[in-house]
């Protein structure tokens, strides 16, 4: 997979990035996200139980081991792209599928963004509007923030790492459920919380 940038002038760039909280690549891969270490493994199993297709995003809370503990898709509205607004969409989806972890004094759950785009694997000034508001919406919900990966018609793409694959793209019909990873278990506690989780399981 090749990653670049969607052709624009260094002025709008740093004009758009201003009025519209944008975070460069650069900006992205200095802010020390963690790695997943099966990325291919994350991305099929979101594409299996959700199905993006272009202008759907997906938003998954990982545990310390990668397993998903929830996650939920919507599509975006047409608008122009600003991180703020971003933020606010993933804050609401998040506190509709999950606890947040704000009593902890270091977040130990991982939110990763799934989105689903036309065009190429190339950065724009989306997938950066996209970034800050994730990172923004998990400082707010106490989840540390993790990968923002895009699939398009190339494929998929962990932005700001260079990994990325050919399968599953935007127009490829999911996997059979079976062959992804389980849903994980409901926890064991009872109260809101579990009635948060199962709804949000039923959902999916």
């Amino acid at each position: 997979m090749t990653f670049g940038f969607a052709p624009a002038s260094a002025a709008a760039s740093t004009s758009a990035a201003s009025a519209n909280r944008l975070l460069e690549p650069a900006e992205w891969a200095a802010a020390g996200i963690p790695l997943l270490r099966n990325p291919r493994e994350v991305v099929s199993g979101l594409h299996a139980r959700h199905h993006p297709q272009p202008a759907t995003a997906v938003i998954a809370v990982l545990d310390p081991d990668e397993r998903l503990r929830a996650s939920a898709s919507f599509v975006r509205r047409p608008a122009p792209a600003d991180g703020w607004m971003f933020r606010n969409v993933l804050l609401a989806q998040l506190r509709r599928v999950i606890p947040h972890d704000l009593r902890r004094r270091t977040p130990v759950r991982t939110a990763v963004l799934l989105y689903c785009r036309e065009g190429d694997a190339r950065w724009t000034e989306e997938d950066g509007a996209w970034m800050w508001g994730l990172r923004d919406a998990c400082t707010l919900h106490g989840l540390r923030c993790g990968a923002y990966i895009t699939l398009t018609r190339d494929g998929w793409q962990v932005l700001g790492e260079g990994r990325g694959g050919r399968r599953p793209h935007s127009a490829s019909a999911p996997e059979p459920f079976d062959t992804s990873e389980a849903p994980p278990p409901p926890p064991r506690t009872g109260g809101a919380a579990s009635e948060v989780l199962r709804r949000a399981a039923a959902a999916r």
